[in-house]
C-alpha cells in the first residue's frame, strides 16, 4: 500500500481531531504530502473518522490524479494542493471547523497576538481568507493567495473555519490544537471587553524564541 505509515496517521490524527473537538461529524480533513515522491495522502470525503481505516486514505498528485485508493478523496483536496505549492516547507495539512476558529471566521476577524503562544503560527497573527465556496477551485485560491503573502502557517477561512500546515503532520495538528485555544482566549477577551494584542516588538521577541523552542539540536561545532 502506497504511504501506508501516512495513510495510517491519518486516520489516527482523524479520530484525535474529533475526540479533541476540532470537527465534528464528517467535517474537516488531513493530508501528508511526500515531496520526494510527489505524492498526497488525504481523508476520504464523508466518513466517518471512527470508520475511516488506512485503506481509505486517498493517495494522489497534486494535480489532482488518484494514484491510489477506491474511495473520492476530500471535497477540498485542492485547497492542501495548493497550500503544498505555497509552503515549500509543508509535509502537513489540517483544516478543522473548531469552534472558536469558526467563530473568527463568521467575524472575518483575524487571531491575533492575544498571547505569546501565537508566535507558533510563525507571524504576529493569523489573517483572514475571502468567503469562497467550499470545495471551490476559488477557495483553493483565495487561501492560497492570503497564505502566500504572510509567513504564517495558516489562515482564518471567512464563515467556513481554519487551516494549518507545517513540516509534519504531528506538527500540523498541535498548531491547529493550539491556534483553536488562542481564538477562544481571544473571543472570550472580545466579550469581556478589549483584547490588548502584544505589540509589534513584543510578538518579534516572541517569535524568535520559538526559533530555539523545544528539542532544537545544538549547532554542529566548527573544525
Amino acid at each position: 500500500m502506497l504511504m501506508q505509515e501516512a495513510r495510517e496517521r491519518i486516520a489516527e490524527y482523524g479520530r484525535r481531531m474529533s475526540s479533541a473537538g476540532l470537527s465534528i461529524g464528517t467535517s474537516g480533513n488531513i493530508s501528508v504530502f511526500d515531496r520526494e515522491a510527489g505524492l498526497m495522502a488525504i481523508s476520504p470525503s464523508g466518513i466517518d473518522y471512527f470508520e475511516t481505516e488506512a485503506s481509505d486514505v486517498v493517495v494522489m498528485r497534486l494535480d489532482g490524479t488518484v494514484v491510489e485508493g477506491g474511495r473520492k478523496p476530500s471535497s477540498e483536496a485542492g485547497l492542501h494542493a495548493r497550500i503544498y505549492e505555497v509552503k515549500p516547507f509543508a509535509g502537513g495539512v489540517v483544516h478543522t471547523h473548531s469552534t472558536y476558529c469558526t467563530t473568527l471566521a463568521v467575524l472575518h476577524e483575524p487571531l491575533r497576538g492575544v498571547h505569546y503562544a501565537i508566535a507558533e503560527l510563525g507571524a504576529a497573527e493569523m489573517p483572514v481568507a475571502p468567503y469562497r465556496r467550499f470545495g471551490s477551485v476559488e477557495l483553493a485560491e483565495a487561501v492560497a493567495d492570503t497564505l502566500a503573502a504572510t509567513p504564517a502557517k495558516g489562515c482564518i477561512m471567512a464563515n467556513h473555519g481554519m487551516v494549518v500546515c507545517d513540516a509534519t503532520l504531528d506538527g500540523a495538528f498541535a498548531l491547529a490544537s493550539n491556534c483553536e485555544w488562542a481564538a477562544g482566549i481571544q473571543w472570550r477577551a472580545m466579550c469581556a471587553g478589549t483584547p490588548q494584542p502584544l505589540t509589534g516588538e513584543q510578538m518579534d521577541e516572541a517569535l524568535a524564541a520559538f526559533a530555539t523552542y523545544g528539542q532544537v539540536p545544538d549547532p554542529e561545532p566548527e573544525g
